[in-house]
């Protein structure tokens, strides 16, 4: 291949890339050894240079002359998305100074050879470019709930299967409990058997408790976890007795979606927080709920709070804020707000709707 001065060098005078989707399979000791080798160059068009044989390499297999490629069934093997793997090497391309394309280059190496998680998620922190299906910006726009399995949306007010499954990849591990103070329609259980997380959750009304029972049985629990959904109020369930019945003594993540004060009444329980004659008398009752779960968190994991505003008498309504200073004035830090874009709802088709999302720990 044609050698190119670091000074003419830009992405456009390479060859544009035929294969860039999918995974690809590496000798991770070969590959390792490249890179290596890589680290000890002293000039940043040597180093370049080096970097556009590679991903020659990656993109035209057949200039594979080092052997990159030539996977040893006795050996270790590196599996890698292409276009990260691409958009990696573009970046030591694109470095502008010797000590910054051999940082991006370290990282690789770190990537390929080494696994790095935290202990609130199964996520390879060094790999994280490669996990598409977490969303990591504030607003998360959505086209539609997902509907498949389980997930039926037959109860009013419930939310969609995405918000949990989203709090889990990025805050619990495979095994973890996961604890929903109103389970509703059992959309947080569902996504718990599909992510093999366990799930409990709490449920005032009976009727939609028994059917959100059956929903949850419907998902193939392919993880074998255990859920658990209990008839109760979330302000005074005893759950160090159900803890204590599935052996653990704390939960993982703490999910709460309460009702959005009365904008629908589930009910006419008074024990029901759409009930509550007032903002100030719904802030109670949930703040309640809060005390009554938080010592159940494990300390330094998350609670995540989905909540909506309203507007009632010419008045906006900020239930989000008022209910996420109740759950601060309970000693928690505040991680981030995140507002989803809902484009279609059940109750508003083809409208818009905005939901915010809070998570704390």
């Amino acid at each position: 291949m044609e050698t190119i001065e670091a000074s003419q060098l830009t992405l456009t005078n390479l060859e544009a890339p035929p294969r860039v989707y999918g995974t690809i399979i590496l000798n991770k000791e070969k590959f390792i050894q490249v890179l290596g080798e890589m680290e000890t160059l002293d000039d940043l068009s040597s180093l370049k240079n080096k970097t556009v044989t590679l991903r020659s390499v990656i993109t035209y297999p057949k200039n594979d002359r080092e052997g990159i490629l030539n996977i040893d069934a006795n050996g270790d093997t590196a599996s890698l998305r292409r276009d990260v793997l691409i958009s990696e090497l573009n970046q030591i391309l694109e470095a502008r100074t010797l000590e910054r394309a051999k940082y991006y280059l370290k990282r690789l190496e770190n990537g390929v050879q080494k696994v790095k998680t935290s202990k609130v998620n199964d996520i390879n922190l060094l790999r994280w470019k490669e996990y598409d299906e977490i969303i990591t910006d504030s607003l998360w726009i959505l086209d539609k709930r997902d509907s498949s399995g389980a997930h039926l949306a037959w109860y009013w007010g419930n939310f969609i299967p995405q918000i949990p499954h989203q709090m889990m990849l990025r805050y619990t591990k495979k095994g973890d409990w996961v604890l929903d103070g109103f389970v509703g329609s059992g959309t947080t259980l569902i996504e718990c058997k599909r992510l093999g997380r366990n799930g409990i959750g709490i449920e005032l009304n009976l009727e939609v408790c028994q059917k959100a029972k059956e929903f949850v049985e419907k998902e193939y629990n392919r993880h074998g976890v255990s859920t658990e959904i209990i008839t109760g109020d979330s302000r005074t369930t005893d759950i160090k007795t159900v803890l204590d019945k599935h052996g653990i003594k704390k939960v993982q993540l703490l999910i709460l979606h309460p009702p959005y004060h009365d904008i629908i009444k589930f009910s006419k329980d008074e024990k029901d927080l759409s009930t509550a004659k007032s903002t100030d008398e719904f802030l109670k009752m949930f703040g309640e709920v809060v005390d009554n779960a938080t010592p159940f968190l494990e300390k330094g994991r998350y609670f995540a709070l989905v909540i909506g505003d309203k507007y009632s008498k010419g008045e906006w309504i900020p239930l989000g804020f008022y209910c996420m200073q109740e759950v601060l004035k309970r000693g928690y830090l505040l991680k981030s707000i995140i507002v989803k874009n809902f484009e279609e709802t059940r109750g508003k088709r083809n409208q818009k709707e905005l939901w915010r999302l809070i998570c704390l720990n």
